[in-house]
């Protein structure tokens, strides 16, 4: 990797990840003031996951990201729906959570639906008044944000491995 690819790929981070903070912090706030700043780290975290090497490796883990976030909101919501946070209750809903995507043979998903349980549990540990369903949709919500802002840089600023190489001079030339 030459200096300039490193150059990039900092620049490429940090463009996602301040990018991902920005929109989810917003987006948050729209509905759920305060817990915009726990929106904006969510979605800057989905960001710097999601985003690889190439822009296939960059879709391969948005798709992980967000079905994976989509797995454990809904895994979230019906628990908190039906029963107050707990360490026990988090514990229970991981385990059904990572359950659940080996079951449906989807392993892995269950790594980053597992984490999106754990965020959507402590985030209700610390707002028990917040909507259950309001706080796995705007965890899922600002997952997507920041797996959507790393698949377009991706797409905007490709890396060396996404450029199509020169061919190389035949022995006739």
């Amino acid at each position: 990797m030459t200096a300039l690819d490193s150059g990039r790929i900092a620049a490429q981070t940090t463009l996602v990840s301040v990018a991902s903070y920005l929109a989810g912090f917003y987006f948050t706030e729209l509905f759920h003031a305060p817990s915009a700043s726990m929106g904006a780290l969510w979605s800057a975290v989905s960001g710097i996951v999601v985003l690889q090497a190439t822009r296939r490796d960059t879709w391969s883990s948005a798709s992980l990201r967000i079905f994976g976030s989509l797995i454990g909101a809904i895994i979230s919501a019906i628990y908190l729906s039906f029963l107050p946070f707990s360490p026990f209750g988090m514990a229970a809903s991981i385990f059904v959570t990572v359950l659940l995507c080996h079951v449906a043979r989807i392993p892995d998903h269950a790594r980053l639906a597992a984490i999106t349980v754990v965020v959507i549990m402590v985030i209700t540990s610390i707002d028990p008044s917040l909507n259950p369903i309001g706080n796995a949709a705007l965890r899922f919500s600002e997952s997507f944000i920041g797996a959507t802002i790393a698949v377009f840089a991706a797409l905007l600023w490709p890396g060396p491995k996404d450029m199509p190489s020169a061919p190389l001079p035949s022995a006739q030339d």
